[in-house]
């Protein structure tokens, strides 16, 4: 099945040929920086193969004329320098979804990503028809900030009481679940980190802090992905200090904070509550005293609770409140003893300083139970929010209520237990007791143990104060067919009706006695009520979604439900959000079921343009003479009541719609400006370039923004200054310095004409300059863009009388070390004439494109150093006439780079008369490469600390050897000798026994 736009067909000459068309998802858009952004694209109506080819590119804001190539489908070539390594690392790469239709995929979007991206798609078609390409908007590109919060210090806990410190973090980047580390800074080391319990890392805590954390003495808590509580269950003394929470980073880069600190002191608990225990049996009727001492001796300021509870069966843990007086000094009674309170048969009073009395007068046999008395220590924290520091139960006293001893039986039933809203519920209440006709009952209807009536001996109604209206309203009745029979009808039942119900039954000895003989409680019954309004559905559709200035346009929200709509109320309310979101939607106007019409004041001036329809179940919304502040998106929201309810109350159900957005078209721009190159060529002294609109609509205003197209072409233009509609002047980065601003002036000529007015324009504004004007236009409600168009490029030259001056061009490379000198080579050829002088100027290139000068020697012989981090390190020491060479001392790593020099040539055009620039040259290139200094052998011996060692101690080890070897050497040569004397002494010996014997 195709549809006429692709195959047309014309009377009885044949088909026609389909018309292309490119579409492309539709802006402008909001991202931020980090994120994964995807960006559709679609072409239709196309001939050739079913696949076809895409390409993407970008007008960036600082260049909105020039295309920046960044991948093709088909083409790896395509992308510019600027994105090649990105596209090839797959950080920016095309998803096909189907043969013609891709998904372009930026997985970490970039600040220089903002932009117009454009979709093309290469010409498969037999000739051109249609469109090849769609635009959208990429902006609002912002850093989020991270900050991290903890609990407001500093705060005062009990010792042995359980504390909790609250961390959050948000404006983080990365995952959405954070990780928390928990540190303390003692008193006695304020200085020193002791880490107590991370989220991340088990072996985070230190020593002291082990034990606790791994018996989950001390643990953190995580409430959502970015915010936990620190849990200390049993405080110490040596807990006090102070608490950093820190967040490790995630973000791409720091920015914000990333630990915050609380104080939290450790102070004894003081406080102390005691009551006697008893065993106390007492007649129903009969009154109740005891007596509860409280007491506290903490030095900050704090408040106390005194409250008495009621335990009642062996295995309930939940305690009834009877009595509290709260930190507020008010007192509070508990839901079951409400009535009795304010009846003033249960009473708290203070007798002394330290002593509270607790009072109940006609006890009943629901008062019997362990009664206790509790009392708890308050503290204001900085947060202005009050925190139980210290609690206390005193012992139990039993409390048994003997009954009068007369039977008393109590039946409840329902008509109905499952309901619908505005069912009728009706209950029954039986009473049972042997001569029921001579007696007096006083009977109470509870839902969920709160009072809803009480009806006395005499059938007399008491609503209490919530159910009164309804009861006006006929809504709820009691009554008493006779004196064991007790109804209670709810004819139109609410969500608020469901819930338990109960009846209980006082007997009285007289029909005015204030307290009963006995009571008795029938069993709980379960009513539930099911909402209507299920199904209940709204859906907003617009016949134009795109309107042009001026035009009307209708929005149309039709409601659905399972029940008929007619019967009941509806409400219909209209919201709104601007194009540019400042929050969530506004409320435009609301139609009560009443059919008043209730207008919002968040956009006044829907309601002069407005005109709101009711056609059965669906509702209009028409805007007359469409504006800018009219578009926006837009949504109906629904609400509906139970019927023949007044008055309304709370609606039955809701529902809202899908959201619509509308664009609203400005006037078409006229705008047009002179795109022809030309240029301007001047000796010396002030100029001015031109920019010239063509044709525009007589009634807009121009802004003018004046550019400098750097020497190389890949490099971004540079704003000069912007004049907008009301000529407010606003200077590029480059050009902001006060000296800057009083040379580059933007002026209105005419009506029509621009110029960017250049003071005393030198050599290094010879490059070539454009405007870029915009058409603004007064709409009724404020100023409005309409377009822009782009000048041609004007090349400012400069005329010298002279021809260009001889200086040396060649390119050197020159490499020194870091903290050596290095003289960088400038020679003038050929002699200087007499009465001529020499201005030079070193220059260091820069990759924005303006190169930065680093020293200038005018012809006076004056040395100016325009900047002041390299100053004076900066020579020209000159040995001859024409030599303008550089000197740069004590070589830094950061010197490394691309220099040359700039000569002018200057003479004077009579005596007194003005100095005229003759001729100008400029040098070859010379770059600068830097290396760390030399190491020496001193330097690494001195940096091997095992090296040095050996050298240190390799003659002590030879001396000890030496002396070692003379020592051995004189022990042997001494052993030599004795050997030596005792074997001559021998030798003699024998002779003189060899003479004897002759």
């Amino acid at each position: 099945m195709y549809s006429s736009k692709e195959w047309g067909v014309c009377g009885m000459a044949g088909l026609t040929i389909a018309q292309r068309e490119v579409t492309v998802q539709e802006g402008p858009l909001y991202r931020t920086e980090g994120s994964h952004v995807t960006l559709w694209c679609k072409v239709s109506g196309y001939q050739g193969p079913a696949e076809q080819n895409f390409q993407w590119s970008i007008y960036l804001p600082s260049a909105p004329e020039r295309e920046v190539q960044i991948v093709s489908t088909v083409d790896p070539s395509f992308p510019y320098a600027i994105y090649t390594q990105r596209v090839h690392g797959r950080g920016i790469f095309v998803e096909r979804l189907q043969g013609d239709a891709v998904l372009l995929h930026i997985t970490e979007l970039q600040e220089r990503d903002a932009g117009q991206y454009e979709c093309h798609t290469p010409n498969t078609d037999e000739r051109y028809f249609g469109s090849y390409s769609a635009k959208t908007n990429l902006s609002g590109l912002t850093i989020a900030q991270r900050e991290v919060t903890v609990q407001e210090g500093p705060l005062y806990r009990t010792e042995g009481s359980h504390v909790t410190l609250w961390c959050k973090v948000s404006g983080y980047q990365g995952p959405a679940e954070q990780n928390f580390q928990w540190s303390i800074y003692l008193p006695s080391a304020p200085e020193r980190e002791v880490q107590i319990v991370s989220t991340v890392d088990p072996s985070f805590p230190y020593a002291i802090y082990t034990q606790r954390v791994h018996g989950r003495g001390i643990f953190v808590e995580r409430l959502q992905g970015d915010a936990v509580l620190l849990h200390i269950t049993e405080l110490q003394e040596r807990d006090a200090g102070q608490y950093e929470c820190h967040t490790p980073n995630t973000d791409e880069r720091y920015f914000g904070s990333y630990s915050a600190k609380t104080n939290l002191s450790v102070i004894p608990d003081t406080l102390l509550a005691s009551m006697a225990s008893q065993a106390l049996t007492l007649m129903e009727g009969d009154v109740l005293e005891l007596t509860c001492e409280v007491s506290k001796s903490t030095a900050q300021h704090t408040h106390l609770s005194v409250g008495w509870y009621l335990l009642q069966g062996a295995g309930e843990h939940r305690p009834k409140e009877i009595l509290t007086l709260t930190k507020d000094f008010t007192l509070k009674p508990g839901p079951s003893y409400e009535k009795r309170f304010l009846e003033g048969d249960v009473q708290l009073n203070k007798v002394g300083n330290t002593m509270y009395k607790l009072i109940i007068r006609g006890v009943k046999p629901s008062d019997q139970g362990l009664l206790y008395c509790e009392a708890a220590e308050w503290i204001e924290d900085p947060d202005k929010t009050w925190k139980d520091i210290s609690r206390k139960e005193t012992k139990r006293t039993s409390l048994a209520v003997v009954s009068q001893g007369r039977d008393l039986s109590v039946d409840i039933a329902a008509t109905e237990q499952f309901l619908s809203e505005g069912d009728t519920l009706q209950l029954n209440c039986v009473v049972g007791a042997p001569k029921s006709s001579s007696r007096h009952f006083e009977v109470i209807w509870l839902l969920s143990d709160t009072e809803v009536v009480k009806i006395d001996p005499h059938g007399v109604l008491t609503w209490e104060e919530e159910h009164e209206e309804r009861a006006k309203l006929g809504q709820l009745r009691a009554f008493k067919p006779s004196n064991t029979v007790y109804v209670l009808t709810i004819s139109e039942v609410e969500l608020k009706d469901k819930g338990t119900y109960q009846c209980s039954v006082s007997e009285m000895k007289t029909p005015g006695d204030l307290h009963s003989i006995q009571t008795n409680v029938s069993s709980a019954i379960q009513v539930n009520v099911k909402p209507i309004g299920v199904g209940l559905h709204a859906t907003l559709r617009s016949r134009i979604p795109t309107i042009s200035y001026g035009q009307s346009f209708e929005l149309f929200c039709q409601v659905n439900a399972n029940y008929t709509l007619e019967e009941v109320p509806v409400s219909v309310q209209w919201l709104f959000q601007p194009s540019q979101p400042t929050g969530p939607l506004q409320e435009l106007v609301q139609v009560l079921p009443s059919g008043a019409v209730v207008w919002g004041r968040a956009q006044p001036h829907f309601q002069r343009k407005a005109q709101l329809v009711k056609d059965g179940t669906s509702f209009r919304l028409h805007i007359h003479s469409a504006l800018p502040a009219n578009e926006g998106t837009y949504q109906c929201k629904v609400e509906v009541w139970r019927r023949n309810i007044l008055p309304l109350g709370q609606p039955a159900a809701s529902t809202s719609s899908n959201a619509v957005e509308i664009k609203v078209v400005l006037p078409e721009s006229k705008l047009q400006v002179a795109t022809k190159d030309s240029s301007v060529e001047i000796a010396s002294g002030n100029t001015a370039i031109e920019c010239r609109v063509v044709f525009a609509r007589n009634d807009s205003q121009f802004a003018v923004t004046w550019y400098l197209l750097p020497p190389l072409a890949d490099e971004t233009p540079l704003q000069i200054v912007r004049a907008n509609y009301n000529s407010v002047l606003e200077y590029g980065f480059e050009f902001s310095s006060p000296a800057q601003k009083s040379r580059f002036l933007s002026q209105r000529m005419s009506s029509n004409i621009f110029q960017l007015q250049i003071v005393s324009a030198n050599l290094r504004d010879g490059d070539r300059y454009y405007c870029v004007v915009e058409e603004w236009l007064w709409l009724v409600d404020g100023w409005y863009k309409l377009g822009e168009g782009t000048s041609g490029r004007t090349t400012l030259k400069f005329k010298f009388q002279e021809h260009e001056l001889q200086v040396e061009k060649t390119n050197h490379n020159i490499s020194a070390r870091e903290g050596e000198e290095v003289t960088l080579p400038c020679r003038l050829q050929g002699a200087l004439l007499p009465g001529t002088h020499i201005l030079a100027t070193w220059f260091q290139v820069q990759s924005s494109g303006r190169d930065s000068a680093l020293l200038s020697l005018h012809r006076d012989g004056s040395v100016e150093y325009p900047q002041e981090r390299p100053a004076g390190r900066l020579y020209l020491r000159r040995p001859s006439a024409g030599d303008f060479s550089l000197t740069l001392s004590t070589v830094q790593s950061g010197d490394a780079g691309l220099y040359y020099c700039q000569l002018q040539k200057w003479q004077q055009q009579g005596e007194g008369e003005d100095w005229a620039l003759r001729a100008s040259g400029r040098s070859g290139y010379t770059r600068l490469t830097t290396a760390p200094p030399e190491s020496t052998v001193l330097s690494r011996i001195c940096s091997s600390p095992p090296l040095l060692n050996f050298i240190l101690y390799l003659p002590l080890v030879l001396i000890l050897l030496l002396a070692l070897g003379v020592f051995c050497w004189y022990c042997k040569s001494r052993k030599s000798k004795k050997g030596n004397m005792t074997g001559w002494m021998m030798e003699l010996e024998g002779n003189e026994k060899e003479t004897l014997k002759t």
